[in-house]
């Protein structure tokens, strides 16, 4: 039996940062005392009045399925927090709701980009971008901005990398990999240069949106003049403690609400009943435990960064929202404990799970092979211990 896969199946790569959680799973099973910060996960549990709504869902027989873009209630939820936190107006027909921000995306993408588009991704990225590109047949043109510029291109790169074939441009504010979070006169420069190219779609991936260290969240969406371009991704997991849940969301014109349906209607239909009852919940109820949670990535976020400030070669950008550290650590390249020789930052990662028994993840997998990720997602014990651990581990190199 041949075992040939498609083309696509074999451009595809797989999720480093899956598979470098996989890889400390395995260890701690063989007893290793693994720290995971490689994984972008809240540590908390899903706030109690939500858990609530979902039970009630559960007694009240949400277990058929929903409408394919999410019931009609949950649309409105969102519709009401988009107006209200955002200052931007929507109607449910705008709104889509899908397997959580990752399909969300996907689904955007496969909507609008075909054979011989380019999509502008800002590297540091979140690794699935590219292969998101990839999979749809689509270019991905990646335009580097450095710790020099805290992780944000400008709107000369971004003039620059625009061309007849570019499709649409993904930004991530705040950031994941990096935590950097685009201003609102950031996003103003970026959106003037959009509106000179008329054919491009601006993915506005704002997962961390309540994971911000530096004031209100601002938006593509917000600008008039180009909010008919914009694609707003948000979804439940980061600020409300929902990985699991699997529920996000598209804020977008009507006829890309209209194309991401027909695909999700063919492959996967709506997201989970009781999930989205929960969201339902989490979006319309008190917001209280949003800000909590905020407050404590944000102890940790001064923690890891002071700690972190501390380990000779490290360079250190300071977060300004979600919750990781993307240190320079290129300065170690070359650099050997006699057994062990490092030529790139996926060795580097690789060296700290093994040594030092902390799982992080190497920039290359988000195109800024001179850094890496960890997660502050975890307890400010564990921070402690990791960048003690990583500390030790690094000061062995020569």
């Amino acid at each position: 039996m041949t075992t040939n896969l498609s083309e696509r199946m074999n451009r595809l790569q797989p999720s480093a940062t899956l598979a470098m959680s996989q890889k400390s799973s395995e260890l701690k099973a063989q007893g290793i005392d693994i720290i995971n910060m490689s994984v972008g996960e809240p540590d908390f549990n899903t706030p109690d009045h939500i858990k609530a709504a979902a039970i009630k869902a559960v007694e009240e027989n949400y277990s058929r399925y929903s409408p394919v873009p999410g019931y009609p209630e949950l649309r409105q939820a969102i519709v009401n927090k988009l107006k209200n936190e955002n200052h931007v107006e929507y109607t449910p027909a705008q709104i889509l709701c899908s397997n959580g921000a990752k399909q969300s995306v996907c689904n955007t993408i496969m909507a609008l980009v075909g054979e011989g588009d380019e999509v502008i991704i800002p590297a540091p990225y979140w690794v699935s971008y590219p292969q998101m590109v990839l999979l749809a047949d689509g270019t991905p043109v990646i335009v580097e901005a450095g710790i020099e510029q805290d992780f944000k291109i400008t709107p000369e790169q971004l003039e620059a990398a625009i061309t007849d074939k570019t499709r649409a441009v993904i930004l991530c504010s705040p950031s994941n990999p990096t935590g950097s979070v685009y201003s609102k006169e950031e996003l103003e420069g970026l959106k003037n240069v959009l509106l000179r190219h008329e054919k491009v779609i601006v993915i506005a991936d704002e997962i961390y949106e309540h994971i911000n260290y530096v004031g209100e969240h601002a938006s593509m969406a917000q600008f008039p003049d180009i909010k008919d371009r914009v694609v707003v991704i948000n979804g439940v997991s980061k600020a409300y403690a929902m990985t699991g849940w699997r529920i996000g969301f598209i804020a977008a014109p009507e006829w890309i609400v209209k194309a991401c349906n027909k695909l999700q209607g063919q492959y996967t239909s709506g997201p989970c009943s009781v999930s989205q009852k929960a969201a339902e919940a989490a979006f319309a109820g008190d917001q209280k435990c949003v800000e909590e949670m905020r407050l404590a990535f944000e102890r940790r976020k001064n923690l890891i960064v002071e700690l972190a400030r501390q380990i000779p070669g490290l360079e250190v950008s300071v977060p300004q929202g979600a919750f990781y550290l993307f240190p320079k650590c290129s300065s170690f390249f070359g650099k050997t404990d006699g057994n062990v020789t490092i030529n790139n930052s996926t060795d580097l990662a690789m060296y700290l799970l093994e040594t030092g028994h902390v799982a992080t993840v190497g920039g290359d997998a988000f195109g800024s092979p001179e850094c890496f990720r960890m997660s502050y997602a975890t307890s400010d014990e564990n921070i402690v211990e990791a960048m003690r651990r990583i500390k030790e581990a690094l000061g062995k190199l020569r």
